[in-house]
């Protein structure tokens, strides 16, 4: 049985990973900004990790240590397929270059790829949590 203050926080990272799938959507309808969406779909997938984490009570101090905790705990151990992997750690290098290189620019195509990928890997870790825990998604992540 997993302890309530765990299933509490685990429900909290999945609801702000949904919250920033709906701020990608909107910031993407409206052109309003393509290195927006990125942001906002990375961090979809960021909070997800840090759910399934939390769900087995790892806890990281970094965005590179929860992405290297994901990939060893879940990733090599054959929980998630590969590409789910590959996803994020694309989806953090487009962030950190867009949102800390003042020359990169974000097109409509890489905020809508990576929209897409963020949703399917949010999608994948909720079906993962939902099986461990009394967890239901508020709001659907389907693009």
């Amino acid at each position: 049985m997993i302890p309530e203050d765990i299933n509490l926080l685990v429900k909290y990272r999945m609801e702000q990973s949904r919250a920033s799938i709906g701020d990608a959507r909107i910031l993407l309808e409206n052109s309003a900004s393509f290195f927006g969406t990125v942001n906002r779909s990375y961090y979809a997938m960021f909070y997800a990790v840090l759910a399934i984490l939390q769900l087995h009570e790892l806890v990281p101090k970094k965005h590179t240590g929860a992405i290297s905790l994901f990939d060893s705990e879940f990733v090599l151990k054959g929980t998630f397929q590969k590409e789910l992997s590959k996803d994020l750690h694309r989806a953090f290098d487009l962030r950190q270059s867009s949102d800390y290189q003042v020359t990169q620019t974000v097109s409509r195509e890489e905020a809508i790829d990576i929209l897409d990928k963020a949703v399917l890997f949010v999608n994948a870790v909720e079906d993962y949590i939902k099986a461990r825990l009394c967890y239901r998604s508020e709001k659907g992540a389907s693009p």
